[in-house]
C-alpha cells in the first residue's frame, strides 16, 4: 500500500484525519476524493431511544 495514494482505515476517523494529513501520512486530495466518494445512508438510520438509571424520569417519586 502507498502510504500516500491509498487511504489506511485507521487513517479515516474524522475527528483525527486533520492530524495525519499535516505529518503527511494522508494525502489530502485523497480525503476530499474519499469523503465525495462516500454515499449518503441517512435514510436507512433508525431512531434509538435510551434511558439511563441515573436519569431523573419522575422528580415526584422523592
Amino acid at each position: 500500500m502507498s502510504e500516500k495514494t491509498d487511504l489506511d482505515p485507521r487513517y479515516l476517523d474524522k475527528r483525527t484525519v486533520q492530524r495525519y494529513i499535516t505529518q503527511g501520512l494522508v494525502d489530502e486530495k485523497a480525503w476530499e476524493k474519499h469523503l465525495k466518494a462516500l454515499t449518503d445512508v441517512a435514510d436507512k438510520a433508525t431512531r434509538v431511544d435510551t434511558i439511563s438509571e441515573d436519569d431523573p424520569i419522575d422528580d415526584d417519586e422523592e
